[in-house]
């Protein structure tokens, strides 16, 4: 067969993107060679609706076995009495969640999308928002954290029936054992979206939601640097309120209901490919490499929100408990959209993505700020010591932002910079 040289034309001037450029992008990662493999493998060749022994196919033995294998190391990663594996994304583990938990029409709360949540938090182009009733609660205009004294008011008064921990560009940690109790008071469930601390609630550098939280969904390609994936997880099981039984009368668990909710709920076959992929990630996460790796990521991001704050950009709450931060334009560069900034700092090889931020003055399409993560600069070795020397880059474009002679002279140094870095330093 003719290699198609259009395609894979394309797919080497991307690698080379990525290999000379200092990726910032807080949901990006790069991952090994084996994940890879696993995922370019023979798995994408199987169909195999269903769950390892119970599948509606035949030929699955062998599926069966790594998935099982990505269901068990997830388990031990997390310390989790349940897990799925299949959800194709972290937006459909959040859809199967509320297609088991709620109604449509149901009141469920999360963090206001322009507060640092994320789309399937409640947006209303979002399925989670055409077919539920989101409520919103804020972070403190002050502190740029979340207010949970305001967040139990509006419980109170709304009384949603999911609340939901979790958020794509907030920088602090999250009292989950508080959020409990707000929603024990009023009868709600109690759901965490960790797609992007994952790998640091994993490795024991922030709050554990699954001691608290009814549920837990993630991706599996931020933090956990793994491929392009969703899981859904549970601390641990418990019979569901909803009277469901099976058809000898036995309370159905939770577990039964999430996987239904799952397949045949929003899905057909799992990604057997990208399941392979999972546990072969999910296996380096539970190696001594894993947890400095991850350890480096906060370092690195505490250092950046530093240089930052230096260079006088106001840093969302102050600084950063986790892999991102969240900065604010406005104070140093009134005139300044984040879409310029993103768009010029393409240019020289420089990718961060625009952000809106807390009580943003423009508009999603435009916004006012950027957000900025360290997962993939660690993943290729960078530490404390270059943090400075990237936000200088950056403050550079951005302080004289149409001067492309200047631009051209950063994006040589990124270039250079970067090149001496390997794309996967483990």
């Amino acid at each position: 067969m003719k290699r198609d040289s259009q395609v894979f034309e394309i797919l080497q001037k991307e690698a080379d993107r990525q290999k000379y450029g200092i990726e910032l992008i807080a949901s990006e990662n790069f991952v090994s060679q084996q994940v890879l493999e696993a995922m370019g493998s023979v798995m994408t060749n199987k169909y195999a609706e269903g769950y390892p022994g119970k599948r509606y196919y035949g030929g699955c033995q062998f599926v069966d076995e790594t998935e099982q294998l990505a269901i068990e190391r997830l388990k031990e990663l997390f310390g989790a009495e349940w897990v799925n594996v299949q959800p194709h994304s972290g937006a459909q583990a959040n859809m199967a969640v509320f297609l088991t938990l709620l109604n449509p029409g149901d009141t469920f709360m999360g963090l206001d999308l322009s507060h640092g949540g994320h789309l399937s938090h409640g947006s209303p182009v979002n399925s989670s928002g055409i077919l539920y009733n989101p409520v919103a609660y804020e972070v403190d205009e002050e502190t740029g954290t979340v207010n949970y004294d305001k967040m139990e008011e509006i419980a109170q008064r709304e009384k949603p029936k999911l609340i939901l921990a979790g958020a794509s560009a907030y920088s602090r940690d999250w009292d989950y054992k508080r959020m409990r109790e707000i929603a024990d008071k009023i009868g709600a469930f109690l759901m965490a979206d960790i797609a992007h601390p994952a790998g640091l609630i994993a490795c024991g550098l922030l709050n554990d939601p699954l001691k608290y939280c009814h549920v837990v969904t993630s991706t599996t390609h931020k933090t956990l640097r793994g491929p392009r994936g969703g899981i859904i997880m549970m601390g641990q099981d418990f019979d569901n309120p909803f009277g469901k039984t099976t058809p000898k009368g036995v309370i159905r668990k939770m577990s039964s209901l999430f996987d239904s909710g799952v397949f045949p709920g929003i899905q057909g076959g799992p990604l057997e490919h990208v399941i392979a992929a999972k546990a072969v990630a999910f296996g380096e996460a539970l190696s001594k490499d894993y947890k400095n790796y991850i350890k480096q990521v906060k370092k690195n991001a505490e250092v950046m929100a530093e240089a930052f704050t230096d260079k006088g950009y106001n840093v969302i709450s102050g600084g950063t408990d986790n892999h991102l931060m969240l900065i604010d334009l406005r104070n140093k560069f009134p005139d300044l959209t984040g879409r310029k900034v993103e768009n010029t700092l393409v240019l020289a090889d420089i990718t961060v993505n625009k952000n809106m931020v807390p009580f943003d003055s423009r508009s999603p399409f435009q916004t006012s700020g950027l957000r900025v993560g360290t997962p993939a600069i660690t993943t290729r070795g960078l530490k404390e010591e270059h943090m400075p020397a990237i936000v200088d880059f950056i403050d550079k474009v951005i302080s004289d932002i149409d001067n492309e002679e200047l631009i051209e002279k950063v994006k040589k140094e990124v270039n250079e910079m970067m090149g001496a870095f390997p794309m996967f330093a483990e």
